[in-house]
């Protein structure tokens, strides 16, 4: 193959996976760069609940988080494989009314009842992905489509030598780029035996400033969660991880006795608005941009890898 169809993607999150999967898969010779496994970056830690939430810009995160909609219904037909499943729920302190016109292609989308949630909500189903599987499947797929990952850490973005370069590195790009707009936003997680628990339930207090949450995958329940503001520690916090247990519990009291079998800390690579973009190099090459997703690189990442792998093949 001509080795101008070269890519370098660094980055092995959920960002820089998806977009390496679609770039292969289009015919291009790609290689990932990633500083660790994909199961050591922060998407391993994510909730990953599909929901547009807090990303900008609000009009564009829209039609990527759709496109993603498409995708992870297609692979909740393979959830053993894949890790996504269609899990019903209520995302409290929501209304039809308030979520910019994308509803309608959420089969079922409605307004929660008071057996289902105390407060103002929407029933859903909506994709959750269990994302150490996710990850390892995409990692699968990318390998398949003949792409090769090398562990190498990367302290400058020119030491990256192919004509194409792809940047997910997420809170790397604080660094690498550098880009000081990008920023950590703290996230503590309690990973619990599922006591029984099948549906979700996202609830905000707007009084106290908490968002709790518990996700149910088969054989456990993620608890959460926490939005610490340019954070970076990544031990977890026993004080905090008991307050989202009690939290959590205040909400389903099964919750209170379910054995504690993992605390877990990602730290999310927030923006004020997504970055993709296509930077020529004074040498010929081209860099691409794919980074900033905050907390809904899940949400977005195939309508995202799609856009970068397009402006990669321009």
């Amino acid at each position: 193959m001509d080795p101008s169809g070269d890519v370098i993607v660094i980055g092995s999150g959920v960002i820089g996976l998806t977009t390496a999967v679609v770039l292969a898969e289009s015919g291009r010779r790609v290689r990932v760069w990633t500083r660790e496994p994909a199961e050591l970056t922060t998407s391993a830690v994510a909730g990953a609940l599909w929901w547009p939430y807090r990303i900008e810009p609000k009009a564009k995160a829209r039609a990527w988080a759709l496109q993603s909609l498409d995708v992870y219904e297609e692979l909740a037909g393979r959830p053993e494989e894949t890790g996504v499943r269609l899990v019903e729920g209520v995302q409290g302190e929501s209304r039809l009314d308030e979520q910019d016109g994308w509803t309608s292609r959420v089969p079922g989308l409605r307004a929660s009842t008071a057996e289902e949630y105390a407060g103002t909500g929407l029933w859903a189903r909506l994709p959750l992905i269990d994302m150490p599987v996710h990850l390892r499947w995409l990692r699968e797929r990318f390998l398949k489509a003949g792409g090769a990952i090398e562990t190498r850490t990367v302290a400058d973005l020119a030491e990256a030598g192919a004509p194409v370069v792809v940047n997910c590195t997420g809170l790397g790009a604080r660094e690498l780029v550098p880009d000081p707009a990008v920023r950590p936003v703290r996230g503590q997680l309690v990973i619990v035996e599922n006591p029984g628990i099948r549906t979700y339930l996202v609830s905000t207090d707007a009084t106290a400033g908490t968002t709790t949450y518990f996700f149910p995958h088969p054989d456990r329940l993620v608890l959460g969660g926490t939005a610490d503001e340019d954070a970076w520690s990544l031990s977890p916090d026993p004080a905090v991880a008991a307050e989202i247990v009690a939290r959590c519990a205040a909400l389903r009291p099964e919750i209170a006795g379910a054995r504690v079998l993992e605390h877990r800390v990602g730290l999310r690579p927030v923006r004020d608005a997504v970055r993709i973009e296509r930077e020529p190099l004074a040498d010929g090459r081209l860099l691409v941009h794919n980074y900033g997703h905050g907390g809904g690189g899940v949400t977005v990442a195939w309508g995202c890898a799609r856009e970068a792998a397009a402006l990669a093949s321009r």
